[in-house]
């Protein structure tokens, strides 16, 4: 059993940047490929980045390539998700995923998680 929890939330202006963080619980978190999953109002979840367990590689979708960077601390059993130059847009609750899973995409689809942490609320004004 893995237990997810986020912070890092909040309300900022566009152009702000913000950090999430997620904590797992557990010792096996290196055996999890992690990735951030957001829900905007009114919308379904959406995959935004994931890191994967093996190779550390990242995935990126487009609406957020180039402004938000995932990185994980084995250490400290924690993902993080940089997030720069923040858009209107990007107001959604940030779900952290793992997914037990063995493959080399660092790609997550919501059917193959299997932990989700509890979410974190993301505004941004304009």
């Amino acid at each position: 059993q893995v237990q997810l929890v986020e912070s890092g939330g909040g309300l900022v202006q566009a152009g702000d940047s913000l950090r999430l963080s997620c904590a797992a619980s557990g010792r096996t978190f290196s055996s999890y490929t992690m990735g951030w999953f957001r829900q905007p109002p009114g919308k379904e979840r959406e995959f935004v980045a994931g890191i994967n367990r093996s190779s550390g590689s990242t995935y990126y979708v487009a609406f957020v390539k180039g402004r938000f960077s995932i990185s994980k601390d084995n250490a400290k059993n924690t993902v993080y998700l940089q997030m720069n130059s923040l858009k209107p847009e990007d107001t959604a609750v940030y779900y952290c995923a793992a997914r037990r899973k063995i493959s080399g995409s660092s790609r997550l689809a919501a059917d193959e998680v299997d932990y989700w942490g509890q979410g974190t609320q993301v505004t941004v004004s304009s």
